[in-house]
C-alpha cells in the first residue's frame, strides 16, 4: 500500500507564490464586479470571524432553482445562512477529485478558520463559480470548469496553465443539504454541486488561509480513514462522505474511461 504524502509549505518560491495568493485573494474580495456588499463590520454573524473569510463572504453566487436553471445571485453569506437555506435558497457549487498518474486522490484538511465545516477532511477542492459572465458560462459546463481553475489556484496553488479546462471531466450533478459542523443553528450548505474529475500531477503550494494540511492517499488508504474517522475524531464533510459512498470508487475504477460515468441529464437528489 503506498503511505500518504502530507504536503505543506516546502520552499522560499512556495511562499512568495502564496504570498501573491493571498495578495490577489484580499484584492478579489473587494472587486465590487463580483460582490454584494454587506454590513460586515456591524453584522453579529461575522463577528469575530477572520477577516478573509469574512471579506469572501461578499462574493456573489449563482442561485438556482432544483433542476439547476439560474433565477438570480446572492451573497456567499446569504446562500450559507440557514434561515435562507429552510426556505429553499439553493445555489450552484463545484467538487473537484483531483488524481495523480498514480491514482492517488489528493484530500485536503479545510482551514480552522473557515466558517463552514472548518478542519474538516474533503475531496480536493469544494466551492461555487461566481455570478460573472465568465463564470456563468454553461455550455460544456465551462463557466464551473473556469471556476474550480481559480479556486484550485487560490486553495492549493495550483496554477492555472498546469490543468487545462478540457482536462476537467465534468461527470454529473448532485443535490444535497446540510447544517453546519460544529453545529452553530447559523451557517449551512443547500447546493446543485458539478463533479469534475481530473488525472495529472500538478505542482502544489496550499494557502493556510484555506486548507490545514492536504495528502495523497490510495482507494484503500481513504478506506480506511472513512472507517476509522468515528474512533479518531476524524471530521469529514458532509458532500464527500455522501459522493464517496455512492459514486466515488467506481469513478475511482474507471480513471482510464470515465465514459459510462458521465450523466448531464439527471441531478442525483441526496437530501431528505
Amino acid at each position: 500500500m503506498t503511505c500518504c504524502i502530507v504536503l505543506r509549505f516546502r520552499n522560499t518560491y512556495c511562499k512568495q507564490s502564496l504570498a501573491k495568493t493571498l495578495i490577489n485573494q484580499q484584492v478579489m474580495s473587494r472587486s465590487l464586479t463580483n460582490e454584494v456588499p454587506i454590513s460586515t463590520g456591524s453584522d453579529p454573524l461575522l463577528k469575530g470571524l477572520d477577516h478573509i473569510q469574512v471579506k469572501m463572504m461578499r462574493e456573489k453566487c449563482i442561485l438556482v432553482d432544483k433542476d439547476d436553471q439560474i433565477t438570480g445571485c446572492a451573497s456567499k453569506k446569504d446562500c450559507h445562512f440557514l434561515k435562507n437555506i429552510n426556505k429553499g435558497m439553493l445555489h450552484r457549487a463545484f467538487s473537484v477529485f483531483l488524481f495523480n498518474t498514480e491514482g492517488q486522490l489528493l484530500l485536503q484538511q479545510r482551514s480552522g478558520t473557515k466558517i463552514t465545516f472548518p478542519n474538516h477532511f474533503t475531496n480536493t477542492c469544494c466551492s461555487h463559480p461566481l455570478y460573472t459572465v465568465g463564470e456563468l458560462e454553461e455550455k460544456d459546463a465551462l463557466g464551473v470548469k473556469k471556476s474550480a481553475q481559480r479556486r484550485l489556484h487560490q486553495e492549493l496553488g495550483i496554477q492555472q496553465h498546469q490543468i487545462n479546462l478540457s482536462e476537467f471531466n465534468y461527470l454529473t450533478r448532485i443535490h444535497y443539504k446540510s447544517g453546519n459542523v460544529p453545529v452553530d443553528g447559523v451557517w449551512g450548505e443547500h447546493e446543485i454541486d458539478y463533479i469534475l474529475v481530473v488525472q495529472k500531477d500538478v505542482d502544489l503550494c496550499p494557502n493556510p488561509a484555506e486548507v490545514k494540511l492536504c495528502k495523497y492517499v490510495s482507494k484503500e488508504e481513504l478506506q480506511k480513514l472513512f472507517g476509522e474517522a468515528d474512533t479518531t475524531g476524524t471530521l469529514l464533510t458532509p458532500w464527500f462522505k455522501l459522493i464517496a459512498d455512492k459514486f466515488l470508487y467506481k469513478w475511482w475504477s474507471d480513471l482510464n474511461d470515465l465514459s459510462s460515468h458521465v450523466d448531464h441529464t439527471n441531478i442525483h437528489r441526496m437530501i431528505d
